[in-house]
């Protein structure tokens, strides 16, 4: 069977998306479009993140129980997806404890047994924002360099998982591409934590710590098992291990995993390592993404520049957003998100790029009465390249040029100047090429490819335009 299993990052649901959220969503979803129209069986799986003691900080704050404040946060998050025309096959839970908390105390016996969880001591710096321990030299002033605030000094008896164990292992596996790490800074970030030396990390909490949240420790009532340790798993379980083992069989291991950078070290050395320790298959490839700035600052509720992607989609539309996101923003970079910058791509690209060709074309065929040829059947193999090497921005390039020879043969030939057929000859060249430009836009902008391929079937009319000026 031909099938690709994608998903991405688990967020906490502590807070709410916002707009910077959409370039993760919209790239996995365009990679599962891609596959889905070359045949392939997809799934595409998200969850939430929801064991974590910020969790339970922000329902305190708001005044309402635990659990009704991660049910509705959750489905904010789900919601979200689909929103932005992004359908996920399966939204996984961390408070569920049928489909979820089995499989998380499955992957710790499988650890135990191979002697890769032990107890200790443990005195250390732990930011909440994180949800990690932190070491001096990683502080900036005192503080986590990512959530500007002081980590709280906690000492107590943890188990701990054998990292250092897999070191070799895993700079073994990275440089030879056995998991591959895309881009390339990314990769080589992650070798370089790995070579500076592991050490074995805490990966259960004290009740009293956790607040009585979480997965419980097998075997141990008085230790919840640590949010990475059990958010990670939400990969697995999403796909039945631990409750299904069909289905796990069929899936796992997921072809990609996308995340943002910040949490490249867990996904690409704390995962991998857990699942060398329980001899489970590793994923194939991990994809990670750079920040959305807004005017080159970090989108944050403190910094007062947090954007609503539903706010944004219904004043601009959605595959506006969706188009940006994928065409501005590199795979190894941060990229920068304004609305000024926003309006001169839309125009620029869409209302006098593809809208303006689409409609100069179609208005043309309408009144010299021609009907479309045989669509294409095959993407273009520049293109393609660039979409399997992730590079979004490249491959939108590459349809853009289309367009660009489109506009540059209309004005060259000025068909409304020909008759018979000769503007027949020229008309139907640019309906091939607008029909190549939509069928290759399908995985990026697929409502906009779908119109413009229904419009150029069959006898070939004029449409409202595709994207009004703003």
């Amino acid at each position: 069977m031909k099938k690709f299993y994608l998903t991405t990052a688990i967020p906490y649901v502590n807070g709410l998306p916002h707009i910077g959220h959409s370039l993760e969503y919209f790239q996995a979803d365009t990679i599962r479009k891609y596959y889905q129209l070359i045949g392939y069986e997809t799934l595409l799986l998200s969850g939430a993140d929801e064991n974590a003691l910020k969790n339970v900080q922000a329902a305190e704050k708001e005044g309402i129980p635990v659990q009704q404040f991660l049910d509705r946060n959750s489905k904010i998050w789900h919601d979200t997806y689909e929103f932005l025309g992004v359908h996920l096959d399966f939204f996984q839970r961390g408070s569920d404890k049928h489909k979820h908390w089995p499989g998380v105390q499955k992957l710790w016996k499988l650890c135990d047994t191979a002697g890769d969880i032990y107890k200790k001591a443990y005195e250390g710096l732990y930011c909440v924002g994180c949800e990690a321990f932190k070491t001096r030299g990683e502080l900036v002033g005192g503080l986590c360099p990512q959530h500007q605030t002081k980590p709280q000094q906690v000492s107590e008896e943890n188990y701990f998982f054998k990292l250092s164990k897999y070191q070799k292992q895993l700079i073994k596996l990275i440089e030879g591409n056995q998991l591959k790490i895309i881009p390339e800074n990314k990769r080589a970030e992650a070798l370089s934590f790995i070579k500076s030396g592991l050490e074995d990390f805490s990966i259960s909490r004290s009740n009293e710590r956790a607040r009585g949240v979480g997965v419980p420790v097998p075997g141990d009532t008085n230790q919840k098992i640590y949010v990475w340790y059990d958010a990670l798993n939400i990969y697995m379980t999403g796909i039945g291990f631990g409750w299904d083992g069909e289905k796990w069989k069929k899936w796992w291991p997921a072809d990609l995993h996308i995340i943002g950078k910040d949490i490249n070290r867990f996904h690409t050395v704390y995962w991998p390592a857990m699942l060398l320790s329980a001899k489970l298959p590793l994923p194939k490839q991990i994809l990670i993404h750079g920040f959305v700035n807004l005017k080159g600052a970090k989108i944050s509720k403190s910094l007062g520049n947090v954007i609503s992607p539903q706010d944004f989609v219904k004043e601009f539309g959605l595959e506006p957003l969706r188009y940006y996101m994928l065409s501005q923003i590199p795979i190894d970079t941060d990229g920068d998100f304004t609305i000024e910058r926003f309006k001169e791509i839309y125009n620029a690209d869409l209302a006098n790029g593809l809208g303006n060709l689409v409609a100069r074309v179609a208005r043309l065929c309408e009144q010299n009465s021609i009907s479309a040829p045989e669509p294409p059947t095959q993407f273009d193999p520049d293109m393609e390249k660039s979409l399997l090497e992730f590079k979004f921005n490249e491959a939108l390039t590459h349809i853009w040029g289309e367009i660009t020879d489109a506009d540059k043969k209309i004005n060259q030939e000025k068909p409304w100047e020909l008759e018979g057929e000769e503007v027949k000859k020229i008309l139907l060249y640019l309906v091939g090429k607008i029909r190549i430009i939509a069928f290759n836009l399908q995985p990026f902008l697929p409502e906009t490819a779908e119109k413009i391929l229904k419009q150029f079937s069959g006898q070939i009319k004029s449409a409202p335009p595709l994207f009004p000026r703003i």
